[in-house]
């Protein structure tokens, strides 16, 4: 029998102490999220371009579509790359979104070779379409390849043990100005969902559709950044907004008119045959602000449903299918934040919209407002029946709401009332 010395089982209990500390360390380290990727710049603005259906095929060769006769002799995929290097130049965005069908599958000969070449200007993110696949990649291939590119922020899944269908389904935070109280914590969420190609249920025709799976990790990532964001260290009163791009529109798209909406419907809702519910899944979880999608190439409306703006970003590609005498375009998105009491940056006050046409002056149409915190102001304004009357019988010759042609009035005045 070893008799062990009482001097050495003393070493051994702290020792075997300072490893549990250790560990502990380790472990709680490990569950503090690393800071943003993505944040606010030091005005207080966070831009985001949205390019709907690039159709881009094999660059010089491929020919457009849809174009007037006299456009048509010389034009190619080089002219959806020239509005986009246009655009970025006018607008000088923090962020891209591709929202799908970033490749016509059919007519480009190699996949790889098109999406770097649809990509090769500015931030790359892309959500697959229903085109993106039928190249030389699957639909794996093309999210894999995607991920590997230069300046990408795309994720081919969560890595998470649950499975999930489609590719790259995930989300990116924004967080506020450096330097602010605010700089470490996520104060607009980005969700990026993969609404299929084609239904994979064989009683079920047309479109695929975002399936439960995805539903469910949506719910879980949700929670678990509105409770980070309403948690300590500086803790919020309320959820930070969110916004959610994929391709393939939502069958709620098909609740709107020309009454109820700004932009164009110039085609029929081409969503899935089926209503997966993913629409009730982000009101109920309740910070989803706006949805941007694109899939059909002659709707540029913006529509709002239960809380929620259902946007279309309109054709952006020339080698897909749009019209002759409608000009390409895309979506622009700036969310502003609030001015602390002490001059520094809070968080966000307000999202705004606008499209971008590619004609020769990069005319700006149809601006709105998406979202806006409700500040004093607003409070006063609908408290006062007065005021809101007032505003009611003003705006509504503009068909505005009181509160969003108070908004627009506030900004072309630089933000007096």
């Amino acid at each position: 029998m070893v008799v062990v010395p009482l001097l050495t089982h003393h070493l051994l209990f702290i020792l075997c102490l300072c490893l549990i500390q250790l560990q502990s360390i380790i472990s709680s380290k490990s569950i503090i999220p690393p800071p943003p990727s993505l944040r606010f710049d030091k005005n207080g603005k966070f831009k985001i371009l949205q390019v709907a259906d690039m159709h881009y095929g094999d660059g010089i060769s491929t020919p457009c579509e849809d174009v007037l006769p006299d456009q048509f002799n010389g034009c190619s995929d080089l002219n959806t790359t020239h509005f986009l290097n246009r655009w970025m130049k006018a607008e000088n965005p923090d962020f891209i979104v591709f929202t799908g069908d970033n490749i016509f599958g059919f007519d480009a000969t190699d996949a790889a070779k098109s999406l770097n070449a649809a990509f090769a200007s500015g931030i790359p993110w892309a959500v697959l379409g229903n085109h993106d696949q039928e190249s030389t990649l699957s639909r794996e291939g093309v999210m894999k390849h995607i991920v590997t590119m230069q300046h990408t922020l795309s994720q081919l899944n969560p890595s998470s043990p649950d499975t999930i269908d489609g590719f790259g389904n995930h989300n990116l935070e924004v967080g506020g100005v450096d330097g602010s109280s605010l700089q470490n914590k996520s104060i607009l969420n980005l969700y990026f969902l993969d609404s299929g190609d084609y239904s994979t249920v064989r009683s079920i025709q047309g479109y695929g559709w975002i399936k439960t799976s995805q539903q469910f990790w949506f719910k879980q990532k949700s929670l678990e950044l509105q409770r980070a964001y309403m948690n300590k260290p500086e803790a919020q009163k309320a959820p930070a907004p969110g916004l959610a791009y994929f391709h393939i529109p939502l069958p709620e798209y098909a609740s709107f008119d020309a009454s109820n909406f700004t932009g164009v419907k110039q085609e029929g809702i081409s969503s899935a045959s089926v209503n997966s519910g993913f629409f009730t899944t982000m009101v109920e979880s309740g910070d989803v602000k706006a949805v941007f999608v694109g899939h059909d190439h002659v709707n540029d409306f913006c529509g709002e449903l239960t809380g929620i703006h259902l946007c279309y970003a309109g054709g952006f590609g020339y080698h897909a299918y749009g019209k002759a005498v409608w000009d390409r375009r895309a979506r622009v998105v700036l969310a502003t934040l609030e001015k602390t009491e002490k001059g520094g940056w809070g968080d966000v006050k307000s999202i705004r919209t606008w499209k971008r046409l590619d004609d020769e002056h990069l005319t700006s149409i149809d601006a709105q407002v998406l979202w806006t915190k409700k500040s004093s102001l607003v409070k006063l304004v609908q408290e006062v029946p007065e005021i809101m009357h007032f505003l009611s019988a003003h705006c509504n010759m503009k068909q505005q709401s009181p509160l969003h042609c108070l908004f627009l009035g506030m900004q072309e005045n630089g933000g007096a009332c």
